[in-house]
Parts: structure tokens; C-alpha cells; sequence
């Protein structure tokens, strides 16, 4: 707990106050004055919203009656532009509907006039007492926040937290890692994490496709060759192990392997050197090792396809790639960064997506993974009229999922107004996203000030479940 939470007697802050009342101005800086608070006062909204912007204070302490722009209309807009400022509505018209009012447009607390000076001080000492502790909340919790990425990856779900973290902690050292998972999942993605954020970091990052090079070649495309007559046993055509050499390489589908050539593979990793194509000399090199694989290898390995021992060299550290079907919330959130990349590429202005199309991305399955969702929002921006991606810019096999709640029906009396699915659609963004209203916020579209204002509608209304 921070120190001064410990003294909350002796709490102070600074002060803004603002009414018309120059008496009782003079006698709110005086008594909070005298109670150690710093306190500045001026007499309309206008002078308020300008001190405010002017300078940071703990508590506004805001007349509802003002001239000009009332005071409910000025903590309104305080609110707006900072959520996080605490207004105090001082009435003389003590109410429950004046109360309720304050809190609608944004009021923190609200206290009745006539003030006692002394219940005054300690009502704003116990406000700035609250806030503080809800501040020092809210850093811990953004201390402690999910991820919002990790190297290329995306996403927020409890499913890639679990990846972002694996992948941090094997980050950071030496040792071989097998990522494995469907087709589309970002096994590569996550290899280059590995080595973008780990000591070999600025060294070679080199790929093969183990079952995109013919099984004749592939020895002299990992090990090298030597053509001349030199005598060195130096190849003169260097593998791609070497070409690594000090970096990483990464072994896609590594179940393709031939079977004849993994002991060969095995030898070299556990040697740390190679006898190139022709030679006959080895050759060191210092390589981590990454491999990926979307085949079960465990079942390679029962079936004889894939050596025992080998499986055990790269599967020192294992990161499973969750399915996008595993990890629902993220799907808008690596929509909306597809849709802005390519909108940047082809210079159209898309900047959002249609409650309906949202929906229609949330219930679809994915088999293909983020690879689909990529593929499908390349296309949807391609064809996209307007501003958003509507319904028919997806592709037929996302558009004939039958899972949506936002299908039109036939019947007229399930059919519900434009505004209504607009709220449906924010909603669902933001529990999709775990609150995080300025992400919230991106993928809508929207200026947080604006989604700030529709939450706190729908919540004042009773709308919010």
C-alpha cells in the first residue's frame, strides 16, 4: 500500500471550485484552505472547464445552478473529455432526482447546501482518498494487464497469454523449441518472436520447408556442398546451417522430414558441426534450433515415421498454437488490425465493420485459422462500398454460418431497431476485448469520448446486463 494511504486523516489535494456565490467561494477556499487542501475558485463553467484544462486537480467541487453553461451540463463535459476527473455537485436543492442527475452526467458524489465547511473537508478528503486507492487499482491492473502481443503475434485471450508468456521465458535462453499446431495458427510468427526477442536477436533468421525440397537435395540444401579440389573440406556452396551460423533456424513442418536423412540431422545438431556434401571435414556452426510441425509428431513417432530420439532433440521446449477457434475474443481484435493494414495499403477509407459482419466473424468457426481471417479481410476491404465491412464483403462460407443472432428473420415482430443492434454489437465488443475500452474503442471506430458516452447511456438507462 503507498505511504500516504497510510495517514488518511492528513490526505489533502488540490481543489477546484466553481460558483457563482463569491461569499461562499471565499468561504470554501478559506475553511479547505485552513484544512491544508490547495483550492482554486472561479465563479462560471467557463472559467471551470479553462482552469481545468490548465491544471490537474483531485476534485472539482461544481455548483448545479451556474450561469451559462448549469453545472450539470459542465460536469458533463468535464467528464467527457477526462472520465477519470472526480466531479462533487453541491445543490441547495437536495433531491433524489437532482442526485440522480449529478451521477448521470458524471458526478463522482454530490453534497447539500447549506455546506458545513468541516463535513465538506472531510467528504473531499474521503473522495480523494478513494480515488487515489482506485488509481493506484487501475496501475496495478495495467501493470499486470493481458498482452496485447507478443513479436508478431496478437491477440488478448487467455489462451495466447499462455503462449506470450512461454515463448518470453524460452526467449531468453539457448534451448531448441518445437511450436507445433493447425495450419494458420502463427508457428513462424512465434519462431521469429523467439529469436526477435532473445540474445541472437540482429543475427540470421533462415527457413526451410522440410517437405517443400526433394529428399535428394535436402541434405546438401542444410549441409552445404564442396565442388572445389581445395583440400580445406570448406564448402564453397554453404548450407543453410551455416548461412545461420551465430542465428536461428527455423524448421517448418519438420514431420516431413525423410526418414533416411534424420539421423544424419540428429548427428549435426548433437555435434554442433557439419561434413557438407563432397567433404571431408566438419564444419562447425552455433544455430538455434526451432521446429515447427502441424502433424502430430507423438503419432509420427508410434508409427515409425519419425526418429525417437529426434523428437526428443527439438521437443526441449514445446509451445502449442491454440486454434483460433479456441481464442473467440480475439477474432475481432485481428480483424480490425487486418482491415486497417490493408485499408492503409489500398488507401481506401474502411475504418470499421458492420454489427452484422462483426457478428458473422465472432460465430464462424475458422478452420483455417488467423491465415482465413487474414485472407478473408484482405477480400472484405477489397470489395468494401463505405466506411465498414458489411455482411456481403465476407466470403460465401462466412457469410452462410447460421449461427448469428443478428440472421433477419421473417417474422416482423423479432425484427429490432437500427440503435438496438448497435448496442448489441458494443457490447460484444467490449466483453470481447475484457473491458479494455481504448481497444474497444479501435475496433468500433469509435473516439473513446463518443464510447465513453454510449456506455454511460446504456447504463443509466438499465441496459448494461
Amino acid at each position: 500500500m503507498i505511504k500516504e494511504f497510510e495517514n488518511p486523516d492528513k490526505l489533502t489535494g488540490r481543489v477546484l471550485v466553481v460558483d457563482d456565490d463569491e461569499d461562499l467561494r471565499s468561504l470554501l477556499s478559506a475553511g479547505l484552505g485552513a484544512q491544508g487542501f490547495e483550492v482554486t475558485a472561479v465563479p462560471n463553467a467557463e472559467a471551470g472547464l479553462a482552469a481545468a484544462n490548465d491544471g490537474s486537480f483531485d476534485v472539482v467541487l461544481a455548483d448545479v445552478n451556474l450561469p451559462g453553461i448549469s453545472g450539470l451540463e459542465f460536469c458533463a463535459h468535464l467528464v467527457a473529455d477526462r472520465p477519470d476527473r472526480t466531479v462533487i455537485v453541491m445543490t441547495a436543492f437536495a433531491s433524489m432526482r437532482s442526485a440522480v442527475e449529478a451521477m448521470r452526467a458524471g458526478a463522482y458524489d454530490y453534497i447539500e447546501k447549506p455546506l458545513d465547511i468541516e463535513a465538506v473537508g472531510l467528504r473531499v478528503r474521503r473522495v480523494v482518498r478513494e480515488c487515489r486507492v482506485r488509481d493506484e487499482a487501475r496501475r496495478l491492473r495495467e501493470a499486470f494487464a493481458p498482452q496485447e502481443g507478443f513479436g508478431g503475434l496478437s491477440g488478448t485471450s487467455s489462451a495466447m497469454q499462455r503462449v506470450y508468456d512461454l515463448l518470453a521465458r524460452a526467449a531468453a535462453t539457448d534451448a531448441t523449441v518445437l511450436v507445433t499446431g493447425e495450419s494458420g495458427t502463427g508457428k513462424e510468427l512465434a519462431a521469429r518472436a523467439l529469436h526477435d526477442q532473445g540474445p541472437r536477436r540482429g543475427k540470421p533468421f533462415v527457413t526451410v520447408n522440410c517437405g517443400a525440397v526433394p529428399e535428394q537435395l535436402l541434405e546438401g540444401e542444410l549441409f552445404g556442398h564442396v565442388r572445389s579440389t581445395a583440400g580445406d573440406g570448406k564448402p564453397n556452396a554453404g548450407g543453410l546451417l551455416l548461412q545461420a551460423d551465430g542465428g536461428t533456424l527455423f524448421l517448418d513442418e519438420v514431420a516431413d522430414l525423410p526418414v533416411a536423412f534424420q539421423p544424419k540431422l540428429l548427428r549435426a545438431l548433437e555435434d554442433h558441426e557439419v561434413r557438407p556434401v563432397g567433404g571431408d571435414r566438419a564444419v562447425p556452426f552455433d544455430v538455434r534450433i526451432v521446429a515447427a510441425s502441424n502433424r502430430d509428431l507423438d503419432a509420427a513417432v508410434e508409427d515409425g515415421r519419425f526418429r525417437e530420439d529426434l523428437f526428443f532433440r527439438l521437443n526441449v521446449i514445446h509451445v502449442p498454437m491454440p486454434p483460433l477457434s479456441a481464442r473467440n475474443t480475439d477474432t475481432l481484435v485481428l480483424a480490425q488490425q487486418f482491415l486497417q493494414r490493408f485499408a492503409a495499403a489500398t488507401g481506401k477509407r474502411v475504418v470499421g465493420l458492420s454489427p452484422i459482419a462483426a457478428q458473422r466473424l465472432c460465430d464462424y468457426d475458422w478452420p483455417g485459422n488467423v491465415r482465413e481471417l487474414r485472407s478473408s479481410m484482405e477480400r472484405a476491404v477489397a470489395l468494401a462500398r463505405g466506411s465498414e465491412i458489411d455482411l456481403d464483403d465476407l466470403p460465401e462460407r462466412v457469410r452462410a454460418h447460421q449461427r448469428s443472432q443478428f440472421v433477419i428473420s421473417a417474422d416482423p415482430a423479432t425484427l429490432v431497431p437500427l440503435e438496438e443492434v448497435e448496442r448489441r454489437y458494443i457490447l460484444r465488443v467490449v466483453e470481447s476485448v475484457g473491458g479494455n475500452k481504448t481497444l474497444a474503442s479501435k475496433i468500433l471506430g469509435l473516439d473513446r469520448k463518443t464510447l465513453y458516452r454510449k456506455l454511460e447511456r446504456y447504463r443509466a438507462n438499465g441496459e448494461v446486463p
